[in-house]
């Protein structure tokens, strides 16, 4: 941790604004998502989202994935040297962790989305299937970016 604080310390001034600017972009991306998919979901015959605090709870939700599961921050090398059977390091699981919440948050925008601007009204199983899939897809990410910021204390 003392490595990453030091190379923060390093940078100029103007590489950690863009750094900033960047995180609060991928936020505000994945806040849009979350926007997106609650959305689809209270166009549905489900009521399952039913207040504009369950619509901003998604926002947020999706906006704290997308920030702590996008920009991951290097694994020690220790970490990265351990390879589980041949297919990478646990740093590799971590990161691959990331990409698939991100993939599938992204898709199951996409989806929310297309419905959305076809005027569709989705039926409750396959809107429950949205939000679970992205509720899936962001706490993939969440994870992702919680394990990479705390495996400097476990390594």
């Amino acid at each position: 941790m003392i490595e990453r604080h030091q190379s923060w310390r390093m940078r100029s001034l103007l590489s950690r604004l863009a750094h900033v600017v960047e995180r609060t972009g991928l936020a505000l991306t994945g806040g849009s998502c979350g926007l997106f998919v609650a959305a689809h979901i209270a166009r549905s015959d489900f009521s399952l989202i039913g207040s504009g605090a369950a619509i901003l709870g998604m926002m947020v939700y999706g906006a704290i994935g997308f920030y702590l599961g996008i920009d991951l921050p290097p694994a020690p090398e220790k970490l990265r040297a351990r390879s589980l059977r041949g297919f990478g390091s646990g740093a590799d699981a971590v990161e691959l962790l990331s990409a698939s919440g991100t993939f599938l948050t992204a898709v199951v925008a996409v989806i929310a989305v297309s419905s959305i601007i076809l005027d569709e009204i989705a039926r409750p199983r396959d809107a429950m299937a949205v939000f679970l899939g992205w509720a899936l897809g962001a706490s993939m990410q969440i994870a992702a970016g919680i394990i990479a910021r705390t495996r400097t204390h476990i390594s």
